[in-house]
């Protein structure tokens, strides 16, 4: 649908993040007009977009600011006709630290963004939750319309976020989709989230410290993802609707580390390291999507099995190892 991008106003908040520059990514290449809302640093950082092709930087619009304030996000917004909104601070660990922070921009910022475009009159807005709200699955596979548990700081603002959408579809009539993906993964993407820990670990280490090695979760590859939401941005008639990104597969996070420990080749062994185990109460046992009402609704699946995923991402990390600080907790 590449003429339905063709000139197309877009902004897309949290474009410096792993699937936020995959995002602006693909829209440049369908040939829409990108602005990217990156969070002011004194270092001008562009987080994860620096790493484009210099000439698709070259055709990205820059505005740095902060969601919580609410006239930075209303500039970002004008004379866009869509909105893409992944901004957010998403570590879980950070949270249990920093829970005012996280809930602050998680919720707040969403409020501002959703104000901005019920006022700017934006078509559509593709808001991103996260598989997270959904805590311990009750019942698997997971659909939308399994209770929301706050297991986490994080998941409870990212709830309330979700609910803030909710609120103003009904209220307001405001176009807005909601996106919710499971556990994505590609180059890219920093040692916060466990592939690339397991990955840089068993590139450069003997030993490879995680924590829970009997979680599950759903992974999906980042091009499926991005795809997901171009799906949701494009297809008519779904306003309102809260689609989940996932392939309906689920992998333990030891069996997962055996699997790229056999593709990378080496020798490494797996120990539990207490600091990356959440509190009891809090750790999301069980994670494994039913994604039919995305495949029904917007035309979406999964194309890149999890094996192809992984080739991909250990040949990348393996490209890029000095990006990393191998074996630090970084949360």
């Amino acid at each position: 649908m590449n003429e339905f991008w063709q000139g197309r106003q877009v902004l897309v908040s949290g474009a410096g993040g792993f699937i936020g520059s995959h995002l602006v990514e693909a829209l440049l290449r369908k040939g829409a007009k990108v602005r990217a809302f990156v969070r002011y640093t004194s270092r001008g950082d562009l987080g994860l977009l620096k790493l484009l092709d210099p000439a698709d930087l070259a055709q990205l619009e820059i505005v740095a600011g902060d969601l919580r304030d609410e006239h930075a996000v209303q500039r970002a917004v004008k004379g866009c006709d869509l909105v893409f909104h992944l901004g957010a601070l998403i570590s879980i660990p950070y949270s249990y630290v920093h829970p005012a922070e996280v809930a602050a921009v998680n919720f707040l910022g969403t409020l501002n963004v959703l104000m901005a475009c019920r006022e700017q009159g934006v078509g559509r807005l593709v808001h991103t939750s996260t598989s997270e709200v959904y805590g311990t699955a009750r019942q698997t596979p997971i659909n939308e319309s399994h209770v929301l548990q706050a297991q986490s700081p994080y998941s409870a603002s990212k709830i309330g976020a979700d609910k803030l959408v909710e609120s103003f579809i009904a209220a307001y009539s405001l176009p807005a989709v909601t996106v919710r993906p499971f556990n994505t993964f590609g180059p890219r993407q920093s040692a916060r989230a466990v592939i690339p820990t397991i990955i840089t670990q068993a590139l450069a280490r003997d030993e490879i410290q995680l924590g829970n090695l009997s979680t599950t979760r759903d992974f999906t590859f980042v091009s499926d993802t991005v795809n997901g939401f171009l799906c949701a941005a494009e297809t008519p008639g779904v306003e309102g609707g809260v689609f989940n990104l996932g392939t309906g597969e689920e992998i333990s996070i030891g069996d997962l580390a055996q699997r790229i420990i056999a593709r990378v080749g080496r020798k490494v062994r797996v120990v539990e390291d207490r600091r990356r185990v959440r509190p009891e109460a809090s750790e999301v046992l069980r994670l494994v999507s039913d994604n039919s009402l995305a495949v029904q609704r917007l035309g979406w699946k999964p194309t890149v099995t999890f094996d192809e995923g992984l080739e991909r991402t250990i040949e990348w990390m393996r490209g890029n190892l000095d990006r990393y600080k191998v074996g630090v907790y970084e949360f």
